[in-house]
């Protein structure tokens, strides 16, 4: 377990003294996801027996699982610093309008492709299918002069599932600094996700492609990797969690009723992640993690687009005062 750092009120801010100042360091330093989400609202995630069908209006939304996970952790009041590659396009710079205009800190290096994005088709219940282009190329990969200075100043790190940042962990093993990582919706065989699932020390992940598998998969990173705690969230089902510490349990928990009507699933699978791993860095237990965890993943739900909402710290504290489970 983590040392806390503070109360599951809030965490303390973290400083250390510099030469001639105060150095404020990260809580949490997220490294790589940011990009544009195009959503399209359809009856169903099914191709019509017709050439087009007419939709709701189409959006472009700021989105992509770093940003999801920086914009939660800046939400909940986490002194969070951002780093990643971004192009010199029109969503690069909707992306930098959007972190201003939040005030979230942002450094990020030019991206050779231009910005990633998706084209997400959400159903009438709010189930999504995504269309990713990650567009970076396949040897991109982050210089250490770029996030070593970051890194230093970090008590936890957050790799999303970008390739550049592979080679990130080892040395974030060689500073002692905390790992996590989302595998999304990993089928446990599929090699590329191999550094991510064995190589953190939190590891999430979405049942929706191991289905029954899913704790077969979770002792499977436990048994390979370094995790301390893996999860594989599934939607209304709940979620799936194994501690190294818990005897190889794995434990089922039940999903939390949205206090309103479910109308986007996009980030649900961040906001989880983030009010968890929240929880947990303010000393919270195993329970009170997941619980943090289904009820922000379920306030996301209820709101249209990928981020465009984040849970913040008192509503936080609120709802799991007062949640029901489904």
């Amino acid at each position: 377990m983590l040392a806390p750092w503070g109360t599951a009120r809030g965490p303390r801010p973290c400083r250390v003294l510099g030469t001639g100042s105060n150095t404020v360091h990260y809580d949490v330093l997220v490294i790589g996801g940011s990009g544009i989400d195009t959503i399209v609202q359809v009856d169903e995630l099914k191709v019509p027996d017709s050439d087009s069908v007419g939709v709701p209006p189409i959006r472009d939304y700021v989105a992509h699982t770093g940003n999801g996970v920086a914009l939660g952790f800046h939400a909940l009041g986490l002194r969070t610093q951002f780093i990643d590659y971004l192009g010199d396009d029109h969503l690069g710079r909707q992306i930098l309008d959007r972190y201003v205009s939040v005030g979230l800190d942002f450094d990020h290096l030019p991206a050779p492709a231009g910005t990633p994005r998706s084209v997400n088709l959400v159903d009438r219940e709010g189930r999504r299918f995504s269309f990713y282009d990650g567009r970076h190329p396949e040897d991109l990969l982050m210089p250490m002069s770029f996030y070593g200075p970051h890194l230093d100043r970090a008590r936890h790190v957050h790799l999303s599932r970008s390739h550049f940042n592979r080679e990130i962990f080892g040395e974030a093993v060689r500073r002692g600094t905390p790992v996590s990582t989302d595998l999304h919706a990993w089928d446990g065989v599929d090699a590329s996700a191999e550094p991510w699932a064995y190589g953190a020390d939190f590891v999430f992940m979405s049942a929706a492609t191991v289905k029954d598998r899913a704790p077969e998969v979770l002792r499977q990173i436990m048994a390979r990797g370094r995790a301390r705690i893996a999860v594989a969230t599934d939607g209304a089902n709940g979620c799936h969690v194994l501690e190294r510490e818990g005897a190889g349990e794995v434990r089922h928990f039940p999903a939390v009723r949205p206090e309103r009507p479910v109308v986007d699933s996009n980030g649900a699978g961040d906001g989880f992640l983030t009010a968890f791993l929240y929880t947990l860095l303010a000393g919270g237990g195993t329970e009170d993690c997941v619980h943090a965890g289904a009820v922000s993943g379920a306030f996301a739900c209820t709101h249209h687009g990928t981020h465009e909402v984040q849970i913040g710290r008192e509503e936080l504290a609120r709802a799991t005062e007062h949640t029901l489970t489904v």
